[in-house]
């Protein structure tokens, strides 16, 4: 969460490098207990030497709390930020016994799944993905590849690599011609393949859609490639609940199986816009659990 200019990629993603990082370091060195006990002084530390991050996160908890964020409300927000990231060293090593993880929604999931292979899974710089792997431990057969930015991709591998070798395995870059070769195999193999949805690229095509009580832009992207992949889509949010609880939920969102070419662009549309209802309401629920630390609305 360094300053300087530029879009997200370069404002956010070299911070989720760096922390995770220093994560890996303190996780490995001395534990979980005392990892997060070195996290306070991190996440306090970020608080006070990253001020247009702190700009962006008391703009959105603004918005979600509907009412003037103090600074308690910001270091809860970094500080879960970064248990999150600390956290991914140990799911990554597949040490779920850890954590306590409640699964919500998975029988809606298993019937897609069974009417035929593989379905999308949207969700949000919002908890954590990583809680997904879980799934695959609890649920016999159950696979997850993500889409990724490629750049993104790349450098977060090499970090992924440096907790477990096998972690990268399955990270599929965005923006190469096989992308959706590779999406549509893993598909077909009865993956679920996921993706984020909050954030696009600058020469995205975006939607305006209501979001906590004013319009923001929500790329189409994942929407085109929903239509052309043809699967079912789930949100998805891996919701931090503190300490060492998660709850992983699957709620069925749209649906492209038999979507027309004449039709994408409505139900892209749709899709979009249901899409930010849902993140939004699951800000509500767990206000800081979304790491939005950039501008995200219009201007006034």
């Amino acid at each position: 969460m360094t300053e300087g200019s530029g879009d997200w990629r370069e404002q956010q993603e070299r911070s989720n490098l760096a922390i995770l990082r220093l994560m890996v370091w303190i996780s490995l060195s001395f534990g979980r207990g005392i990892g997060r006990l070195v996290l306070r002084g991190i996440a306090l530390w970020y608080l006070l030497l990253a001020p247009r991050a702190r700009r962006a996160s008391k703009d959105y908890l603004g918005r979600v709390l509907d009412r003037k964020p103090g600074w308690r409300d910001g270091y809860r927000h970094i500080l879960s930020f970064a248990s999150t990231i600390h956290d991914r060293v140990y799911l990554l090593n597949d040490r779920f016994d850890l954590f306590d993880i409640e699964i919500v929604g998975a029988e809606a999931l298993q019937a897609a799944l069974a009417r035929q292979p593989g379905a999308l899974l949207v969700g949000a710089h919002f908890g954590s993905f990583e809680v997904l792997r879980a799934v695959g431990q609890r649920q016999a057969g159950l696979k997850v590849a993500m889409l990724m930015y490629e750049e993104n991709a790349r450098k977060i591998n090499a970090t992924l690599k440096a907790i477990n070798p096998r972690a990268g395995e399955d990270i599929l870059p965005l923006g190469r011609l096989d992308s959706m070769l590779a999406a549509h195999d893993r598909l077909e193999q009865g993956y679920l393949v996921g993706m984020l949805a909050d954030r696009g690229l600058g020469d995205d095509a975006r939607l305006d859609c209501d979001f906590l009580g004013q319009p923001a832009a929500f790329p189409l992207g994942p929407w085109r490639m929903a239509a052309m992949l043809k699967r079912p889509v789930f949100f998805m949010a891996g919701v931090y609940l503190g300490g060492k609880r998660y709850r992983i939920h699957f709620e069925p969102l749209a649906d492209f199986s038999a979507v027309g070419r004449g039709e994408r662009d409505a139900a892209m549309q749709a899709a979009a816009r249901a899409y930010a209802e849902r993140l939004a309401d699951f800000c509500r629920r767990a206000p800081y659990n979304w790491f939005n630390f950039f501008p995200f609305w219009h201007r006034e």
